[in-house]
């Protein structure tokens, strides 16, 4: 079973790509592991559409299950499946927020929580305390979920990196948005209710990222960031056998400024 997140920057422009990339093995697998065709769950990020504009004829044309949760022009996120998604719950609940930043569903015994991090702009400004407010709400949620849900895959464009491993230059960003002290705490406590981050458990090659800015041919010179990230429960952490960066979309035409992630469980 392949489960992944990617941030499209906008459903209406890559939706070909989104469907062409859904149709093909999306890592290079080794021969000795069976190359399924596709993913099975994939958590999309900023769709940047409202609900009743959510392409759902061409994604049960194409033989998946959809959940959405969209907003005009910003935020907006979705979950794919091949299998029927259960118990959808869209947003943080509890938490009041006119963002479409969180959905959730059950899949095949799994919950899967696809999520859009608040970027946070810039350390002491107002969408940065936003952007504590809510992880401080996500925490708490997941905490709970956590007592029912204990198979749990937390997934999406978190907008923070975990360590200077995670970033092109390290000391030159250190404390700028996505590389705070405060946003790694709250990205730690996450870790701390019982998640590993799929990515590092198999030890990657440095310089690996999921994130490139359009600027500056920031992706021909590997200038990015890990900000994409799947958190796998502690509890399904031993069906875990591996986990990619797909790199092969960011060099599309009109790509997505980001690329997916993808963890394979046995």
């Amino acid at each position: 079973m392949k489960i992944s997140t990617w941030n499209v920057n906008s459903l209406g422009v890559r939706l070909p790509q989104v469907l062409e990339w859904l149709s093909k093995d999306p890592i290079n697998l080794d021969e000795t592991i069976p190359s399924n065709a596709g993913v099975d769950v994939l958590a999309i990020q900023e769709t940047k559409t409202t609900d009743d504009k959510f392409p759902v004829k061409e994604f049960i044309d194409a033989g998946f299950h959809i959940a959405f949760h969209g907003q005009k022009t910003y935020n907006g996120v979705a979950l794919v499946s091949k299998f029927p998604l259960e118990n959808v719950v869209k947003n943080i609940p509890g938490f009041e927020d006119d963002m479409a930043r969180v959905i959730s569903a059950s899949v095949n015994g799994v919950r899967i929580i696809g999520a859009y991090f608040p970027n946070g702009q810039a350390p002491g400004s107002d969408k940065f305390e936003y952007k504590m407010r809510w992880l401080t709400a996500l925490h708490d949620w997941i905490q709970s979920e956590l007592v029912n849900h204990p198979k749990m895959v937390l997934m999406g464009d978190f907008n923070i990196t975990f360590d200077a491993k995670d970033v092109w230059d390290p000391v030159g960003l250190e404390g700028t948005i996505h590389c705070t002290q405060e946003e790694r705490t709250h990205l730690k406590a996450l870790i701390d209710l019982g998640f590993k981050d799929a990515f590092r458990e198999f030890e990657p090659a440095e310089k690996n990222y999921s994130w490139w800015d359009y600027r500056e041919f920031a992706f021909k010179r590997n200038r990015g960031m890990r900000i994409d990230h799947i958190l796998v429960s502690d509890q399904l952490r031993p069906a875990l056998t591996r986990c990619v960066i797909d790199k092969r979309p960011r060099k599309n035409e009109r790509p997505s400024d980001h690329t997916p992630v993808i963890a394979v469980f046995d």
